[in-house]
């Protein structure tokens, strides 16, 4: 069978999918510096997630399911749940991956992760003038029912993703990645809700 996620593949997708996610967005997300107040003003989030991976050489999706973690300078927790059980956590330092013991084991990073790493935590942080050093914008729709359109500028990016369209209303519900070599990439946010702190076992998986 084959596997659907790789430390490549991670490190190239997972990072964009899942920093933008979970974008708490309003009325007054049509306006970039507001954008930035409303991404800094959620510390945690929480949800699920189905994510559907289109390969042109395959006649259905690849989908895995699970739950995800996001905490304001902290980082990520992304918990595969189905296909396969995997633990993964995103922060300053790069992608870990639990082992069987419960330590987290950093993975190794190809060439430009760290440049994405910093990118992508600078979403996290509302950080939207790094974004724009990297993406054209554009933003439609309203409160309710939005659209927001991401296309690379930069050239590394450029040689992976055609563009990136995210949707929803109070919080992102859906997420496209579309690819230069025809591929695209699903993610569904289901379930996603702020909260003012981390349980205890979400503090010390980003305290490991």
């Amino acid at each position: 069978m084959m596997p659907l996620f790789t430390s490549r593949w991670l490190a190239h997708r997972i990072l964009l999918l899942l920093a933008l996610a979970v974008l708490p967005l309003s009325a007054r997300a049509f306006d970039l510096n507001a954008l930035q107040e409303q991404l800094r003003a959620t510390p945690i989030v929480r949800g699920q997630f189905v994510q559907q991976k289109f390969l042109r050489s395959l006649p259905a999706p690849l989908t895995s399911r699970g739950d995800f973690t996001l905490a304001a300078g902290k980082g990520l927790l992304w918990l595969l749940r189905t296909p396969i059980a995997q633990d993964l956590r995103i922060n300053a330092d790069g992608i870990s991956r639990r082992d069987e013991t419960g330590a987290w084991k950093a993975l190794p990073q190809h060439t430009g992760a760290g440049r994405e790493n910093q990118l992508f935590l600078s979403v996290l942080a509302g950080d939207t003038r790094g974004l724009q050093e990297n993406f054209d914008l554009a933003l439609t729709g309203k409160s309710e029912a939005w659209q927001l359109v991401l296309t690379p500028r930069s050239a590394l990016l450029r040689q992976i993703f055609d563009n990136i369209q995210i949707n929803g209303g109070k919080l992102v519900d859906r997420i496209e990645l579309r690819e230069t070599q025809g591929d695209r990439s699903v993610l569904q946010m289901t379930g996603a809700v702020a909260a003012d702190a981390l349980t205890p076992e979400e503090a010390r998986a980003f305290a490991d």
